[in-house]
């Protein structure tokens, strides 16, 4: 599809909706359940999902679009509703595309009649706002628009406001087209170099950004038992660290089932929390007999876990694995 063929349009006029009430009308007002993408992880309004070059956001992003398209299970995990999807993949080519797709279907994908691949669009401060808007008029049971990546596509600012206000604006313009339709976008976008406790401020760019996001995921490289780890924080959804595995044959990820800490360990702290799921509540004495290590290793090694939430432990010292 070529962009530039395509008529330019005005972004809708939202509708018109109450904005005011006493506090007894509020009580008894009806509104809609969200809609979601994905639910519990990708719901209507504007998500980013943010992380390293060449960590896998692109091939995470496609999958979870296809899976949708399908009404497959999103990563592997998650149930969905089947419908339209948009991948906007404007850093990527046909043929990259193609050769993505085609790896997908022969680890076993199936092929999506409702996933609609751009590689070619305008900025939204040139266009590119009739570009969605074509695409969701045709679509009215669409459920996810993918923008890959919104660096690409975000425009330049034109109201010479500061960085704050700039970053601000660029995602208020997806947003228009996101609450305007009740779709969910997902937003591909980067982590900064620097390093930060919270993960909402690796996210590049200012809290204009971050604060106009409906949702904020971040996706980072996992270490001992898991690929990577993915953050979620939103308005709509609840605070979480899911455990991912990434398989490079077939460029899917997939969401693990346990508490993401339980993932994260070294072998010796895996192999922990494997014989206890197996055999139940166990003391460090036992753990260490189990397991051919030496007694104060287990010990020491069961305490640092249940500190870092890895275990629990009991007041007589017996340790299991945190309930989900």
């Amino acid at each position: 599809m070529t962009a530039t063929a395509r008529p330019l349009a005005a972004v809708p006029t939202a509708p018109a909706r109450r904005t005011r009430w006493t506090d007894a009308e509020l009580m008894t007002e009806h509104f809609p359940e969200p809609r979601w993408a994905v639910p519990g992880l990708l719901c209507e309004g504007i998500n980013v999902l943010a992380g390293a070059p060449k960590l896998g956001k692109s091939w995470m992003s496609l999958g979870i679009g296809a899976a949708i398209a399908n009404g497959d299970p999103a990563l592997n995990a998650i149930e969905v509703e089947r419908g339209p999807v948009l991948y906007c993949a404007l850093e990527d080519t046909g043929r990259r595309l193609q050769r993505r797709r085609r790896q997908m279907l022969a680890a076993g994908g199936r092929a999506a009649p409702l996933l609609t691949l751009e590689t070619s669009c305008p900025t939204m401060t040139a266009g590119g706002d009739a570009v969605l808007i074509e695409w969701l008029e045709e679509n009215s049971g669409a459920r996810l628009v993918i923008i890959d990546t919104f660096e690409k596509m975000r425009g330049s600012d034109t109201t010479g406001g500061s960085a704050y206000t700039s970053d601000y604006a660029a995602a208020a313009r997806f947003k228009t087209l996101a609450d305007h339709y009740g779709v969910p976008f997902l937003l591909i976008h980067h982590v900064r170099k620097q390093g930060a406790d919270d993960f909402q401020s690796t996210v590049s760019g200012t809290n204009g950004l971050t604060g106009a996001m409906d949702a904020i995921l971040v996706l980072e490289r996992g270490r001992g038992q898991a690929d990577g780890v993915l953050h979620v924080t939103g308005r709509d959804v609840e605070e979480a660290d899911y455990a991912m595995s990434f398989d490079a044959t077939s460029g899917a990820w997939t969401k693990l089932d346990g508490p993401a800490s339980q993932h994260l360990v070294s072998d010796g702290r895996a192999d922990i929390l494997r014989l206890l799921g197996e055999h139940g509540p166990l003391k460090p004495a036992r753990i260490a007999e189990a397991l051919d290590l030496v007694p104060n290793t287990a010990r020491v090694t069961c305490k640092r876990m249940a500190e870092k939430g890895q275990l629990h432990v009991t007041k007589d010292g017996t340790y299991s694995v945190v309930p989900e």
